[in-house]
């Protein structure tokens, strides 16, 4: 499916962005004394940076390094550890081309989207800073019995937390699981992607200015299947994004050991239209939905289902729009879409839609890859009649794909939004936000959008965010994104009545306890505790 000439989408100029002077010093960072490794950038196949591998020797030193510093900043008062977060926020703001010309780089991704990842950084350093001396200060539990009991909740950091981060959003889905865990009090080695580590280097750096100590937050590196379990061996805790099947793997390894774990997972993201739908919302989200980040988003719409009356018209609008979407790899914020982030990625994603059209599918839209603006980059493709049997029918395609289906009744929408073994995002569009919510809480997935196609979940940051079913287990934001990094323990003191009859006394004042027991229930039952 190459582009023959340029037509279809089209195409805008511009320069991709330049490679940052200190590329070299970011990649010194890592802890690796192996074979070095190149990556390269997917939007015009050049080199970024050279990396040395991590070995065992090396994770074992990072995780020793980091379990030495974290006893320090564990015992630093939650205000000192939020400062440094909220110093980073500054830095982040000030500095975000930076940012941005790298996670284009190494990711592939349009500017405007690049944006979104950038600002998350921003956006979890203040929300964490501001939160976690509430979350983590002991609470008064009700005691056993109202004053005569005492008890309290104390929180305690893991230790070294390991974080398996992707290439997909390099920084923002790294730095999600890397702040909580620090404001926590916990040390961190992280794994990024081979293909990203310029851009979550480029976040330690700004962290260690803001004043992290530099052992706390451990980068190693290499391919996952060789790096990743090693991790896995030392952590006190696991968080990996990426596949199902990868995540199961990791999931057995951290469980062998009795180590928690929080996996964010696969996805095949529906989106649901209404028959009450504005029909010009519905096209605008399902395009930002389909398409952002070139469709390399783990919540990422891939399905989308349409209510019979809306169909036709919503489809003529949608294959109509998609057509017009301008593809580019410049450092500007010309292009509305970037490029797929490697060849595996365009052999996956020209594959899906092949595989679809010779089984009978109709290509509506795109589909074609076009190296006449990139290596990688792909036309983003609007489909129909995608069946079971088709690969792109229930596999992740992960890139610009869609198909789209039409629908009877709000019940049948429903199920066919659920007939899935993924459950991560999901979006609702309705000209009636209860009706709309009423939708969304019907669908099985850890965030569903009502009127929009991700960005409301995931802007959030106080709500969690995570994945059912083969999505994944726990889940990054809210009030669980920070408590999943510390142990709890609970502290009760007694006073007064003793709470279990004494077995040296006779059992006729064994009796009489019981009796009175059983009177303090049935008052508090009565008093409504």
């Amino acid at each position: 499916m190459e582009a023959s000439a340029v037509t279809g989408n089209p195409a805008v100029g511009g320069r991709p962005p330049a490679l940052p002077p200190a590329a070299g010093e970011l990649a010194a960072q890592v802890r690796g004394s192996g074979a070095s490794f190149t990556a390269r950038s997917p939007l015009t196949d050049a080199a970024t940076v050279v990396v040395p591998s991590s070995g065992p020797a090396d994770v074992a030193a990072a995780f020793a390094d980091a379990a030495e510093a974290q006893r320090a900043w564990a015992a630093l008062p939650v205000a000192r550890r939020a400062a440094v977060l909220l110093r980073l926020h500054d830095l982040v703001l000030d500095r975000q081309d930076e940012g941005l010309d790298l996670v284009q780089l190494e990711s592939g991704k349009a500017r405007r989207h690049a944006v979104e990842e950038v600002l998350d950084v921003a956006i979890n350093a203040r929300h964490y800073a501001r939160t976690a001396g509430r979350l983590l200060r002991p609470r008064r539990r009700a005691g056993a019995l109202p004053v005569l009991t005492r008890t309290s909740e104390l929180r305690f950091p893991l230790g070294v937390v390991g974080v398996i981060s992707p290439w997909n959003y390099p920084v923002s889905l790294a730095v999600a699981e890397v702040l909580p865990a620090l404001m926590a009090g916990n040390a961190v080695v992280h794994r990024p992607d081979p293909a990203s580590m310029l851009t979550a280097l480029w976040a330690r750096d700004l962290a260690l200015r803001a004043g992290l100590p530099p052992a706390l937050w451990q980068v190693v590196a290499g391919e996952g299947a060789d790096v990743g379990p090693l991790v896995v061996e030392h952590a006190d805790m696991v968080c990996f994004t990426g596949s199902t099947r990868v995540g199961r793997e990791v999931a057995a390894q951290a469980a062998r050991r009795l180590v928690p774990t929080s996996l964010e997972l696969g996805g095949k993201n529906p989106l649901v239209v209404l028959d009450d739908a504005d029909l010009d919302r519905a096209v605008e989200v399902a395009i930002r939905a389909c398409f952002a980040s070139a469709g390399q988003l783990c919540v990422s719409i891939e399905r989308v289902y349409v209510a019979d009356r809306l169909h036709d018209d919503f489809l003529r609008r949608f294959v109509a729009r998609t057509a017009t979407l301008r593809l580019g790899i410049g450092g500007d914020f010309d292009a509305d879409l970037g490029s797929l982030a490697s060849a595996r990625q365009l052999d996956t994603v020209t594959a899906h839609v092949a595989d679809a059209v010779e089984c009978g599918a109709t290509l509506h839209t795109g589909g074609r890859h076009r190296p006449d603006i990139g290596p990688y980059v792909f036309e983003p493709a609007v489909l129909t009649g995608v069946t079971p049997g088709m690969r792109m029918y229930a596999e992740e395609t992960f890139g610009p794909v869609v198909a789209v289906y039409r629908f009877g009744t709000d019940d049948e929408a429903v199920a066919l939004a659920n007939d899935t073994a993924y459950g991560l995002n999901a979006s609702v569009v309705s000209g009636s936000g209860a009706r709309g919510e009423a939708v969304a809480a019907r669908i099985e997935a850890g965030g569903v959008n009502v009127n929009d196609g991700y960005s409301a979940v995931w802007g959030s940051i106080d709500a969690p965010m995570g994945g059912w079913k083969d999505s994944g287990l726990g889940g990054r934001h809210g009030a669980d994104g920070l408590l999943r990094f510390t142990r709890v323990k609970t502290v009760a003191r007694q006073r007064g009545l003793d709470l279990a009859p004494a077995y040296h006394r006779p059992g006729a004042q064994t009796a009489a306890w019981t009796r009175r027991m059983s009177t303090a229930l049935r008052l508090l039952r009565r008093t409504g505790r």
